[in-house]
């Protein structure tokens, strides 16, 4: 059985006398550290990231229910000013929301009504867009004490005054001149607010951070990979445990890229036990041989933390994936709450990570209780319950030959939030089945600020399928790419029931006290479900594929469930289907309540771009050159809809126009910097001629068509 954590008697007392103040009389943004322990009784909020310190993600309201939710109707709609990726979870305290949108804006509004009471625009330089892997995109706000935090793209993180968005401080967390990122949420625990980084395949050292809420001044740093040890310690709380033993983990000149382990999303605060939990992301490069000549553990790669949230010190670590190879990262959402087990009350942390088993963690000492996988994989045998270590198919680190593997770094769940409901017991998973196929790159050379992996991504190998072609083995593989809204029973470590999707992507998931599970879908559609055995129930288009989680909250006894569209990251850069293909709209913000009635006028229909055309000839040679480096660096961003499809770009179809764009940086304000830095002025036009021979045969199979 599992139980939600209760805090104490003291805690629920101080949610009563919370509950018996009047909104009016408080301060704008009043979020404490006493309120935070209450919050799981203060329905009428959503307080923090995952709505209480437990991030669980589930509303104890049921207004809306699975009764009466096919009433559920327009509230009021909010446009953003930007079409690229949308990720926010909305923070809501006393009527007021504060949400953060793609380029870390922020803005405030009545939580009724929609109306906007400030707004804030950090300005961030566009051409920092070019260091961000997966869009410019910012998962959050966090609000402590009249105060609202964001973190930015170029590495940021500010302080905005709650009442009236005035910015009250900000400072620099990462060296600028490197290419980091921030993208995740910050999280406020005991007057410090916590916030990590992003730039794993950049070439980065990743690190955790704390500041001082009032002044901003840092106050404690952990890194999560050690430095050159030409260069000794680096005065971070970190220093003792590389010394103890972390750095021996660690083989040849993995410094020279950063070693990656960044810290780019889950963070939480393990109340109960006054301990950080935080989830460390893949290495850089990814592939092991590459970042630490195929040797040692690598900590603290794909590692949860427990650091001192006072000290920053380190208190323990579990380690999912040593040697990391996959980009299997660890930081995907963790929840906390009280399992029984062997008949004791054991607090855990639950988390589903990329690399498809569920782990379900003893959070007193990081001790494994369970692991089984949640989607189909086949890098390990089995998670040994003993060591708390992966009994792993040898073949799976393609070292020698290619290996078809499941799920790829894309993960089996991603950033898409997953909620847990104490009502049904069950943890509602945006899963996914991601297939390809790895080999070691054995040319592999640094590009620092661009994508950096050692990893060859190839036609999947021979035997694969019968009647076996090329294009039979990438049809298989693309049969086999799909995603599923799952509901996990995370006692008996089994599916209940799930909902299987053409395509991987799922947005992030809301459990209610309702009987009631919402979820986006990139098609563009909101739906809600039965939590208890899936039956969809409700659904809405808003026209803008959906990625966010939702949250619910209520201003003076109306409940209403909110949800951030806007279709980006990395499979709005990478990836597309039929539906995917219009350029997205600008974002926006749907909240919905009983018997809405607001209006929202659909989108015209969308009529493509002609794919370029020209009169220029190039040999194979060339076009064989433009495809791999098109390969290389272009199409990470340009294959889905989020950016310029460059098959339809009539830069392409201009030979000085393309060089002032690729080589010279004439669009680096959009983010589209200059990649002189990494390929030659030949290999620019040969991209080019790739592109426009592309065009041309697909314009062709859409006449054949």
């Amino acid at each position: 059985m599992i139980s939600r954590q209760i805090l104490g008697l003291a805690a629920l007392a101080g949610a009563l006398a919370i509950g018996g103040c009047s909104d009016a009389a408080r301060d704008a943004g009043d979020v404490t550290q006493e309120r935070l322990l209450a919050a799981d009784s203060d329905a009428d909020n959503w307080l923090s990231h995952g709505r209480t310190w437990n991030e669980d993600r589930f509303s104890p309201l049921s207004q809306i229910n699975a009764d009466n939710v096919d009433r559920l109707g327009l509230a009021f709609a909010v446009e953003f000013d930007t079409n690229r990726g949308q990720e926010a979870t909305p923070i809501v305290v006393d009527g007021v929301m504060y949400v953060s949108t793609a380029w870390s804006k922020v803005m405030a509004l009545d939580a009724a009504t929609g109306e906007q009471l400030w707004f804030y625009d950090p300005e961030v330089d566009g051409a920092k867009g070019a260091h961000a892997c997966c869009d410019v995109v910012n998962r959050g706000v966090a609000v402590w004490e009249g105060k609202v935090y964001v973190g930015t793209i170029d590495g940021r993180l500010v302080a905005l005054d709650a009442a009236t968005g005035e910015e009250i401080w900000d400072i620099v967390t990462v060296n600028q001149e490197q290419p980091y990122t921030i993208t995740s949420a910050p999280r406020v625990v005991k007057d410090k607010v916590i916030i990590g980084n992003s730039g794993g395949e950049f070439g980065v050292r990743g690190y955790v951070s704390a500041y001082d809420t009032d002044s901003g001044e840092l106050v404690w740093r952990f890194y999560t990979v050690p430095g050159n040890p030409a260069d000794g310690p680096d005065g971070a709380a970190s220093d003792a445990v590389f010394e103890q033993f972390a750095t021996e983990t660690w083989a040849g000149e993995w410094w020279e890229m950063g070693g990656g382990g960044t810290v780019w999303d889950s963070i939480v605060y393990d109340a109960e036990l006054d301990q950080l939990l935080v989830g460390v992301g893949n290495g850089s490069p990814w592939n092991h041989r590459a970042r630490s000549n195929g040797e040692g553990d690598n900590l603290f790669l794909t590692s949860i933390l427990s650091l001192d949230p006072d000290t920053g010190e380190y208190n323990w670590h579990y380690q999912q994936n040593p040697g990391e190879t996959w980009d299997y990262t660890a930081t995907q959402q963790m929840t906390l709450t009280t399992m029984e087990v062997d008949g004791e009350d054991v607090p855990v942390v639950m988390q589903a990570p990329k690399n498809a088993f569920f782990y379900v963690i003893d959070r007193r000492d990081g001790s494994l209780v369970s692991a089984e996988p949640y989607v189909p994989q086949n890098w390990a045998e089995r998670i040994d319950l003993e060591t708390g270590r992966p009994v792993e198919i040898p073949e799976a680190r393609y070292a020698d030959a290619p290996y078809y593997i499941y799920p790829s770094g894309l993960g089996a769940h991603a950033y898409h939030p997953m909620s847990y409901s104490p009502q049904t017991g069950l943890v509602y998973i945006p899963a996914m089945e991601t297939p390809s196929a790895y080999l070691d790159d054995v040319n592999y050379t640094r590009n620092i600020g661009r994508w950096n992996t050692g990893v060859v991504f190839l036609t999947p190998p021979e035997g694969l399928v019968p009647g076996d072609t090329p294009e039979a083995r990438r049809a298989y593989v693309t049969a086999n790419t799909r995603g599923k809204l799952l509901a996990w029973d995370p006692v008996a470590q089994e599916e209940r029931w799930s909902i299987e999707r053409d395509w991987p992507w799922n947005g992030g998931t809301l459990a209610t006290a309702g009987n009631l599970v919402f979820q986006g879908l990139p098609d563009g559609t909101f739906n809600a479900y039965n939590a208890e055995d899936g039956t969809p129930l409700w659904s809405f288009n808003g026209e803008r594929g959906i990625v966010a989680g939702a949250i619910s909250y209520a201003v003076d006894g109306t409940q209403y469930v909110a949800i951030v569209a806007g279709y980006g990251g990395s499979m709005g850069m990478a990836s597309q289907t039929d539906w995917m293909r219009r350029p997205p709209p600008n974002g926006m913000l749907f909240v919905f309540k009983l018997d809405g009635d607001a209006p929202y006028t659909p989108l015209p229909p969308h009529v493509p771009a002609p794919y370029v055309a020209t009169d220029e000839t190039f040999d194979a040679a060339t076009v064989a050159m433009g495809q791999q480096a098109y390969l290389g660096f272009c199409t990470i961003c340009h294959n889905g809809p989020v950016n310029p499809n460059l098959m339809r770009s009539v830069y392409a179809t201009n030979a000085e126009a393309w060089n002032a764009v690729v080589m010279e940086g004439s669009l680096s304000d959009n983010g589209m910097v200059s990649f002189a830095p990494w390929i030659s002025a030949e290999q620019s036009e040969a991209i080019r001629a790739y592109v426009l021979s592309e065009a041309a045969r697909r314009a062709a199979e859409e006449d054949n068509e």
